[in-house]
């Protein structure tokens, strides 16, 4: 069974930094693309960045391109976001996701670390 284990839970102050990891482990699965997506409070969950994980090619949503940078480390089956410039609208739960080879959509979830950004 795969597992998604994240860490990097934070408060941080507006302007601050933090790095998010995601570490994936168990079963035997081929990964596409890893995603982190995040929830705030009263929000739809939404997607924030995701990395091919072959190609290393990169894709964020508008509000964070240029302050977020995914990236994986192979060898040890993580992957990183460091988020810098952190607004208050950062705030939310962030959820590290992984597709793999021959699914059409995210198909493991990890359980969610809550990122505050105070103002």
């Amino acid at each position: 069974q795969v597992q998604l284990l994240e860490s990097g839970v934070g408060l941080v102050q507006a302007g601050g930094s933090l790095r998010l990891s995601c570490a994936a482990s168990g079963g035997t699965f081929r990964v596409f693309t890893v995603g982190w997506f995040r929830q705030a409070p009263g929000k739809e969950r939404e997607f924030v960045a995701a990395i091919d994980y072959s190609r290393g090619n990169s894709y964020y949503t508008d509000s964070v391109k240029g302050r977020f940078t995914i990236s994986r480390d192979n060898a040890k089956n993580t992957v990183y976001l460091q988020m810098n410039s952190l607004k208050p609208e950062d705030t939310a739960v962030y959820y590290c996701a992984l597709r793999s080879y021959g699914s059409d959509d995210y198909n493991y979830w990890g359980q969610g670390t809550q990122v505050t950004v105070s103002s």
